[in-house]
């Protein structure tokens, strides 16, 4: 893993034996809790919590769980942009994600760990795959690979259980078509195990509900080219509650969309399983989402473990 320093699919995921470790503090168990605003009064007395969370007064101990492992899917590059900006000249409602990484096991906060993000823009197009997304206003791009369907019906998520993974749809790694990278970035995690990227909301493509793609890597060395070796200790994804997502279908450029939405409950990728199954907890303005929005959520992995996830 490299790059130039500057300041990415059905039930078919792996099932992970889930350690059960004790944390202090039933908020824990939740997500890290917003540590960056977007712009001031992003947030005022309306703001709303998508995701439930406990009482910060509440003493009794909670059981947190490793978080889930999801299948990497077709449009992951390899930390080609080392940036906690990811956004460049994309159009969307701002998003901060702020996201923490500790030991499972341990519960511990995990230092200088390289986190990758990514995922489609507002009309649900990747950056490196245009040629080959679907996503938009539901036309097909005329660079189409030969043989695709024309009127933009082509899934780009994962196939239904038990169908072919190969081609656009499938969980087999793609080669890059182009050399955008937007709403791409990696960066390492503070002493405290934290790391934030500036982004925009994701748009949705057909087949998969609205993510974002992550991974974790671990015990390698961050040098003036980038970060080199170690091990992907987590492959994952994050989700967003269906009311934020029906929120920004109301904002250009998301309205413009007529690609068919998948759900969060029909999505074949989430397990349903909430915060352990990668569900952000959100906080944004119910009466304005465009203000912006600001996702948490803490990771829990185990730091030995390879989970690249590349061919599930």
């Amino acid at each position: 893993m490299t790059g130039n320093l500057q300041s990415n699919e059905p039930k078919h995921k792996k099932d992970l034996t889930r350690r059960k470790v004790v944390v202090a503090g039933a908020g824990a168990a939740v997500a890290v809790g917003a540590g960056a605003t977007l712009a001031s009064g992003a947030f005022a007395d309306d703001a709303t919590d998508s995701t439930a969370s406990a009482s910060s007064s509440s003493s009794a101990e909670a059981c947190y769980k490793l978080t889930s492992e999801t299948t990497e899917g077709p449009y992951y590059i390899d930390a080609d942009k080392l940036r906690r900006d990811i956004t460049e000249d994309k159009e969307g409602i701002p998003l901060v994600l702020d996201l923490k990484v500790i030991d499972a096991e341990t519960c511990k906060p995990i230092a200088n760990a390289a986190v990758d993000i990514w995922h489609c823009d507002a009309l649900g197009i990747y950056s490196g795959y245009e040629s080959m997304s679907t996503g938009g206003g539901g036309t097909a791009p005329t660079d189409a690979p030969s043989g695709a369907p024309s009127d933009g019906a082509t899934p780009t998520g994962e196939p239904p259980s038990g169908a072919p993974s190969g081609g656009t749809g499938g969980s087999i790694h793609q080669e890059p078509t182009d050399d955008e990278r937007y709403l791409r970035g990696t960066w390492k995690t503070d002493k405290h195990g934290k790391v934030t990227f500036r982004t925009i909301f994701p748009g949705w493509y057909q087949g998969r509900c609205v993510h974002i793609h992550t991974k974790v890597h671990v015990n390698g060395e961050w040098t003036d080219a980038g970060y080199e070796g170690g091990n992907t200790c987590h492959t994952g994804q994050f989700f967003f509650s269906e009311e934020s997502v029906l929120a920004s279908a109301e904002v250009e450029p998301y309205s413009t969309s007529t690609t068919t939405r998948t759900t969060l409950t029909e999505d074949t990728i989430y397990d349903q399983s909430g915060t352990t199954g990668g569900l952000l907890k959100l906080k944004y303005s119910k009466k304005n989402i465009a203000k912006g929005v600001v996702g948490s959520i803490t990771m829990g992995v185990d730091p030995d473990a390879e989970n690249d996830n590349t061919t599930m």
